[in-house]
């Protein structure tokens, strides 16, 4: 399923929250929604689940109008919402069944979750009595009971220590697998990274950056190249010694050890300067162009503030 946001407009009293905002999310893919606190990211999220809507503009599945009622949604906030004093099993299925599910379907869906994640033992306990991290597992399984066509995950990492974390991705990495739209809604750069092919930055209510996030790097320039080796230092120096004319500055990369970083004039001589290095003889670990960081790039958009 296509998911498309279409000049999408909203505002509370006379504070205008999202201005034309326009988005795609395909289906088998994850697609980041990113801002600051406060740009708009979960007015969006609630305008796609029918908890607001908007002032003006779409929401759109496969070209239509989403109707709700044929599309199931699963929605995973930031902020927990299950009751923390009723027992796991019996809100799971109460919730599968207010998504629609027979109550049957709903308590199959309930083990087989409850399984997948490793929580089959704590079906009986209410859910305060669970760590943070372990609750998070239990919200995860009552967004994804009700087999949803779009899932929308909002800061799912976070509390998880590594083991579960590991688990989440291995279930992020199955959706967007079996072909569900995953809109995935994050402050963690990495994961962002790691599970989105594309992104839209949103700033102030509005979308000033869209896209693939591979097109999104490559349109920088690429005039800085990294090093690596155990030589560096005499790298370094015979790089200055022999391409003078194209070498601007080189510098010690300070979050990577042994590894030197040369900014050129013209970003076509990286073949010149590989040759150079390759006929100096030197150990050379990697040779690659240094492109923005998702977390530098989210800066750059978003530092002028709201």
């Amino acid at each position: 399923m296509e998911l498309q946001i279409s000049n999408v407009c909203k505002s509370f009293g006379e504070k205008e929250v999202l201005r034309d905002v326009s988005l795609t999310a395909q289906g088998g893919a994850a697609h980041g929604l990113l801002g600051r606190n406060g740009a708009g990211k979960t007015t969006t999220i609630r305008i796609i689940m029918g908890v607001f809507y908007p002032d003006s503009g779409k929401i759109l599945a496969d070209g239509k109008p989403l109707d709700r009622q044929k599309v199931q949604l699963g929605y995973m906030p930031e902020e927990r919402g299950m009751y923390p004093k009723k027992l796991i099993c019996d809100q799971l299925v109460y919730l599968g069944v207010l998504r629609g599910m027979s109550r049957s379907d709903a308590k199959k869906a309930c083990e087989k979750w409850l399984e997948r994640l490793g929580m089959s033992e704590y079906s009986r306990k209410k859910l305060e009595t669970l760590s943070k991290g372990n609750q998070q597992k239990i919200q995860l399984a009552a967004t994804l009971m009700c087999h949803p066509q779009l899932v929308i995950l909002d800061e799912p990492f976070s509390g998880l220590d590594p083991v579960n974390a590991m688990l989440l991705k291995d279930v992020i990495n199955e959706m967007i697998h079996s072909g569900t739209t995953v809109l995935f809604s994050s402050h963690q750069m990495n994961y962002i990274e790691e599970f989105c092919e594309t992104i839209s930055i949103l700033n102030a209510g509005k979308i000033v950056l869209d896209g693939k996030i591979t097109d999104i790097k490559r349109s920088y320039p690429r005039d800085r190249i990294a090093v690596t080796s155990p030589q560096f230092e005499k790298v370094t120096s015979f790089v200055l010694e022999k391409m003078s004319d194209q070498i601007i500055t080189a510098d010690a990369d300070e979050t990577r050890e042994k590894t030197a970083v040369f900014r050129m004039k013209d970003p076509g001589f990286k073949s010149r300067l590989l040759s150079e290095i390759a006929r100096g003889g030197f150990d050379i670990d990697s040779f690659q162009v240094c492109e923005p960081s998702l977390n530098d790039i989210f800066v750059e958009y978003t530092e002028a503030g709201i």
